[in-house]
């Protein structure tokens, strides 16, 4: 859990200082080579610095231990940080798209051909930050960690759009001086449907919903192989930050002892902690195990027929 967090915050602190570097290339260079689409890009990007600012502060807080006023840890302010970061996605979308239409209406000068290589350099680097960030946050599950991922995805994007947009306007000449607002706006758009992407996972984490069912099938495996265990029932797993939580019923020999029986929730615990490692706690409660045909004996209550 550790290495996951200091995996995941430097990742963060690197997409923070390389964002702030290419904003100010790209607001420098679109203002002096009159390429609206940089300026966008820029803005955009802007907004891609308070995103790795939240996740950064997100994952420092989910990493502190439970204390008195947080008895089940922080992992929540991880989800709360990627939910943030997909509105700034979604805020940075919208702001694009109106600077977009603002100069579309505006008459203004054709963009300057160094822009395309400044687009173009912007394009491969977020790209590279993309897979790399991206790959760190589905090692370690970490959903603020792939919204920010998105952010630098997103960010290329808008650099793809500004390039193509400027490329148009150089070749048409006068009369197309207006093509890199429209690829901006389209830029706004495909940011937006990123936004929305990654509000959701940022949400169900907030909401307690489960993770995929192979998290489950590992518990359920590690459990089941403990002797003295007869039977599993009732187990749940839910998504707490970078870990999850396991609560479940064992069933074992209704003729053991007490300390036999907590013995066995100890071994199911322990079992289930080295299976799955991002497992952060594991509550077994323990019950007698019944034969099927000592059930089939007590009384059933029965509807009576319509």
């Amino acid at each position: 859990m550790k290495s996951a967090t200091r995996r995941s915050i430097h990742w963060a602190q690197a997409g923070l200082l390389t964002n702030a570097v290419l904003v100010l290339v790209k607001f420098v260079a679109g203002i002096i080579g009159h390429a609206n689409a940089l300026v966008a890009d820029a803005v955009e990007s802007s907004a891609d610095i308070f995103s790795s600012l939240i996740v950064w502060m997100g994952l420092s807080v989910a990493a502190r231990p439970a204390d008195e006023n947080h008895p089940y840890g922080h992992g929540k302010a991880e989800s709360i940080a990627a939910a943030v970061v997909s509105l700034m996605l979604l805020g940075a979308a919208v702001g694009i798209a109106t600077m977009a239409i603002r100069e579309i209406r505006t008459p203004h000068h054709l963009p300057a051909p160094f822009t395309l290589f400044v687009a173009a350099g912007v394009i491969l680097i977020k790209e590279i930050l993309y897979r790399r960030v991206s790959r760190v946050g589905k090692e370690v599950g970490s959903t603020a960690v792939t919204a920010d991922a998105w952010h630098h995805r997103a960010d290329a994007i808008s650099s793809l759009a500004a390039f193509i947009g400027i490329s148009i306007a150089l070749i048409g000449g006068r009369g197309w001086e207006a093509a890199d607002d429209w690829a901006a706006l389209v830029a706004s758009v495909v940011v937006a449907i990123n936004g929305i992407r990654t509000l959701r996972p940022a949400i169900a984490g907030l909401m307690d919903e489960a993770p995929d069912r192979t998290v489950k099938e590992r518990a359920l495996d590690a459990a089941s192989s403990v002797a003295g265990v007869r039977s599993v029932e009732n187990l749940n797993v839910r998504s707490y930050g970078l870990g999850f939580y396991v609560d479940l019923h064992v069933k074992a020999d209704p003729a053991i002892s007490l300390e036999a029986a907590h013995e066995i929730a100890a071994k199911v615990k322990y079992s289930i902690l080295e299976a799955v490692p991002n497992v952060v706690s594991v509550l077994v409660h323990m019950e007698p195990y019944r034969e099927r045909r000592e059930l089939s004996s007590e009384p059933m209550f029965v509807l009576p027929p319509v």
